[in-house]
């Protein structure tokens, strides 16, 4: 309904290359480029300029890029009306989310949309937060669940509707036998001599325990790299160092125990349900929200 040259400009604004962009679309560069060249001949007007190794948005663009998403909040509207007056939608509609939300949030919205929608054709990608905003932006997920950090798109975005859907408490994973096992009250600043597993550099795990570290006035002491808890827990458990591990996340039968932190500030993770801006009352996506909200509230009271 809308020109999808449109949607190419939009990617490239957000991730500000044209070979990011291109990756996130799954499109080669020379192609969003002759997209843009494409859009700019038709308007009349410069779109990006070469800024280092990235692109500047003229101010052409921002104009542009405004009605367009002006544009895509009202076709996402008009959809969402649309399906509201069908009996039984139809179509595809993809969730996509982080590791432990795809394990154990995304299942159970998957099977009561399979139940309550049996024409719609359901799909689950597991994805980092970031890469869920390109599947957004790119119309290949339709509904994402995030975790709110400062390098991504705030909740404030025009671009998506974001709901806050539940605090996930990160709680400490020491070895059997470790001090910090005997008190009654934890605090995160306690732990600020230890030596640290994160995820790594760049990864959401690795910034949102930095940030809880920093919080609580220490800079975390990193001797090892684990993106997956597994690997992370045995790491602990061969005394190689502590993690901070999401309540959601299940730990395997390692001799570890699971502390959980008290005081301020008790980090925990902020997960967000995030769509494109005027879809939130899709029918579909209601049925979903609601389920994520039950689940959530359930595995996390």
């Amino acid at each position: 309904m809308i020109d999808p040259r449109l949607k190419v400009l939009q990617v490239v604004a957000h991730h500000g290359t044209i070979t990011a962009a291109a990756a996130a679309l799954n499109y080669t560069p020379s192609a969003v480029s002759y997209q843009l060249r494409q859009l700019a001949d038709e308007l009349g007007t410069e779109l990006i300029s070469q800024s280092g190794r990235g692109v500047k948005l003229t101010s052409a663009a921002r104009t542009v890029l405004h009605h367009a998403e002006v544009l895509h909040a009202q076709v996402e509207r008009a959809y969402a009306e649309l399906a509201a007056t069908t009996e039984e939608p139809s179509g595809s509609f993809t969730l996509c989310g982080f590791s432990t939300a795809a394990t154990h949030l995304l299942p159970p919205a998957a099977a009561a949309l399979r139940e309550q929608y049996p024409q719609v054709r359901v799909r689950v990608i597991e994805a980092e937060p970031a890469r869920c905003f390109d599947l957004l932006l790119s119309g290949d997920a339709d509904l994402a669940l995030v975790i709110g950090t400062a390098d991504l798109p705030p909740p404030a975005d025009e671009r998506f509707e974001q709901q806050r859907l539940v605090d996930d408490p990160l709680d400490l994973v020491v070895p059997v036998g470790h001090p910090l096992t005997k008190r009654s009250r934890v605090q995160l600043a306690d732990v600020a001599d230890e030596q640290w597993i994160v995820g790594r550099p760049g990864s959401t795990y690795h910034e949102l325990v930095r940030a809880a570290c920093t919080s609580a006035g220490f800079s975390p002491n990193i001797v090892h790299y684990a993106d997956e808890w597994d690997t992370g827990t045995a790491l602990v458990a061969h005394h190689f160092g502590i993690i901070l591990v999401p309540r959601l996340a299940r730990l395997h039968d390692w001799p570890v125990v699971r502390v959980p932190l008290r005081g301020e500030p008790a980090p925990a993770r902020r997960i967000h349900a995030a769509t494109r801006r005027g879809g939130g009352e899709h029918p579909v996506i209601r049925t979903a929200l609601s389920t994520l909200t039950t689940t959530a509230g359930e595995l996390l009271p």
